[in-house]
This record gives C-alpha cells, sequence and structure tokens, in this order.
C-alpha cells in the first residue's frame, strides 16, 4: 500500500524526466493549475479528487490485509 501510494504520488522524479508533454503524471498536471499570480482553485481541488480515488480503491479492496499486518504485531498472543 504505502509503495503504490510513493510511487502514484511521485512528483520530484517524474518532473526531473519527463520532458514531454503528453507523457505528464497527474501530480505533474495538478501542479501545472497553479500560476505565478493567479491559481485556479477549483481545478487544482477537482483534479487533487480523481488523483485520490485510485488510492482509495486500492486501500478498500486491500483493506483488511492492510490492517491485518499493522495489527499482527501489536497484538500479544
Amino acid at each position: 500500500m504505502f509503495t503504490f501510494l510513493a510511487c502514484w504520488d511521485e512528483f520530484a522524479w517524474a518532473l526531473t524526466i519527463i520532458n514531454s508533454p503528453q507523457n505528464r503524471t497527474l501530480p505533474i498536471a495538478i501542479q501545472l493549475f497553479q500560476g505565478q499570480n493567479a491559481t485556479q482553485w477549483g481545478l487544482v481541488f477537482a483534479a487533487s479528487v480523481i488523483a485520490i480515488i485510485p488510492v482509495v480503491v486500492v486501500y478498500l479492496i486491500f483493506q483488511r490485509h492492510f490492517v491485518q499486518g499493522l495489527t499482527s504485531g501489536a497484538v500479544k498472543g
């Protein structure tokens, strides 16, 4: 889960490597909505919600395993 989230939200490496506008990742596209003098907050928030949806879906699918892994070391017995 943490690896997926780190790869999904990766910004610095993608910004450094990707040169083509067609290959931009979602965090880079969201950053482009922020201008020097004005920010289009409606577009930023809408794109952020769209970016969060796959993370929530992956969490819901693997929720049982995620919680079980977190609690396995905390329970005596």
